[in-house]
């Protein structure tokens, strides 16, 4: 039966608009949800909502500030199930998928509840003998803009941290995911007792977006911005934020390389290949968009491959689980994979495993023949679709993988661990993992990306130092003296 949701969450309760919009199961377009479709006026009132709360949230002991968020992880746990099951009606993933989402996310208020232990700033010298510090204080209000592949993953990681450092918060979940990715966390914060205005959720529909994006930067009372989603939108958010003078952190899209070097296991590269490009249908920023395999080893390695990924079966996720493969988000991402997929058949690209698009079902497809004047070699492609390309050295490999707009992920397979370093050291992306997929993250890391694939650094200690600003201040101890003339 499909819920209601007419209001938003501020200051502590629920708001009612005028209008609901519908919330879909990509699967199948049953009806998930009625949402709050939130306008210009609710958006402000919000933010003014966050604005009044903020002196007394910054002024709460950091030990009661990290006390909800264990609270906060604690209600997760207990919510489990509910959110595993949004999350698969939402976004049409995989029951593993959300399993592990739902899991991961208390993990993330744990990390933020250990770093409000953490030191905020430092002790330096002085010419003068004055005490001289460096700190960090909460900045204010923070707008949370998510998207909807991992909703509670994304949504979760970019105010987590703000919030325990003493910001209050903003979240505008996208209209694709607005319960798992938004109302889950109003949910638990209601249910936890967190301070009214501490942490607020709007809601909207693709037609108010726009609007409220724009609010959501440049509105006086936002402070700092963090934004996670596809490039294109992300140069507007930060370009917007700049012309503000406004801290923003922007993760953003990617189009990362596998490298499999001729020493590599192939069966573990063959399986870390199957889990990068496939999991949650390709739809993940970290996803593997190329698999580059020495030729040594590329006539060994294809079929292994092929064999793997022929195994993941396709089909609606919230009626079997053991259908791995569930739709794309919406047609029009299913249309783009669709262009990317018939521009490399045209130009000569070989089908070897897939190719089938039904609907948002795309199967698990795996082409050679790739070359860089083809749609799928250029563009992030967020989808179920992956080249398999030869290279003869370690530096054509490097030059593969970092010939791309994109630097966000990526992964090297090899016995050799300095090999892989070195290769690692190369590739222009701001994550790498040697003998491992592309696809890694963990709470208290720094995530994030070079090139076009974002500007800062979401996790741990890095989400404190973006959200936070350091201040120098000083005690005279009597030893810093004027000109006479004074």
């Amino acid at each position: 039966m499909a819920r209601v949701f007419e209001g938003f969450y501020a200051g502590g309760s629920w708001k009612r608009t005028a209008k609901t919009f519908k919330d879909l199961n990509p699967a199948n377009d049953q009806l998930f949800a009625d949402v709050a479709d939130a306008d210009i006026n609710d958006v402000r009132m919000t933010i003014q909502t966050a604005q009044d709360a903020f002196p007394a949230w910054a002024d709460l002991p950091f030990t009661e500030r990290a006390a909800f968020m264990l609270k906060a992880a604690d209600e997760i746990d207990r919510r489990k199930d509910d959110l595993v099951a949004a999350i698969q009606a939402e976004g049409g993933g995989w029951f593993g998928k959300g399993m592990f989402e739902a899991t991961y996310v208390a993990g993330v208020f744990r990390a933020a509840a250990a770093l409000a232990y953490a030191p905020i700033g430092d002790v330096m010298p002085s010419e003068y003998g004055k005490v001289s510090m460096a700190v960090r204080r909460p900045m204010g209000v923070v707008s949370i803009i998510s998207p909807w592949n991992f909703p509670a993953i994304l949504s979760s990681r970019g105010f987590a941290f703000p919030l325990v450092a003493g910001n209050t918060v903003v979240l505008k979940p996208s209209e694709e995911t607005p319960y798992s990715g938004g109302i889950f966390f109003a949910e638990v914060f209601e249910a936890i007792g967190l301070p009214a205005g501490a942490f607020n959720v709007i809601t909207c529909s693709r037609d108010n977006i726009a609007e409220i994006g724009d609010e959501l930067i440049e509105n006086p009372k936002i402070k700092g911005i963090s934004f996670t989603g596809s490039t294109a939108v992300g140069r507007m958010v930060a370009a917007k934020a700049g012309a503000h003078l406004k801290k923003c952190c922007v993760e953003l899209g990617g189009k990362d390389s596998l490298i499999i070097c001729d020493d590599a296991d192939m069966e573990r590269s063959a399986q870390t290949a199957n889990f990068g490009a496939f999991m949650h249908q390709g739809q993940i920023c970290m996803s593997v968009e190329k698999v580059l395999v020495h030729e040594d080893v590329f006539d060994a390695f294809l079929p292994m491959f092929v064999a793997r990924a022929s195994k993941l079966k396709v089909g609606d996720p919230t009626t079997d689980k053991s259908n791995i493969i569930g739709p794309l988000i919406n047609d029009k991402q299913a249309n783009q994979v669709r262009e990317q997929l018939e521009d490399a058949i045209a130009k000569g690209a070989k089908v070897e495993l897939g190719g089938g698009i039904k609907g948002r079902f795309v199967e698990p497809t795996i082409l050679t023949g790739v070359t860089p004047d083809m749609l799928i070699y250029q563009n992030e492609t967020f989808g179920p679709v992956v080249p398999v390309i030869p290279f003869r050295t370690d530096a054509e490999a490097i030059a593969i993988a970092n010939d791309t707009e994109y630097g966000l992920s990526s992964g090297v397979m090899t016995e050799n661990e300095r090999r892989g370093l070195e290769i690692a050291s190369k590739l222009e992306t701001g994550i790498s993992h040697v003998n491992c997929s592309s696809v890694n993250d963990e709470p208290h890391v720094p995530f994030g990306g070079a090139k076009a694939s974002g500007v800062g650094r979401h996790g741990g200690r890095w989400s404190m130092d973006t959200f936070t600003e350091t201040r120098w201040i000083t005690l005279e101890r009597g030893g810093r003296h004027f000109p006479p003339m004074f």
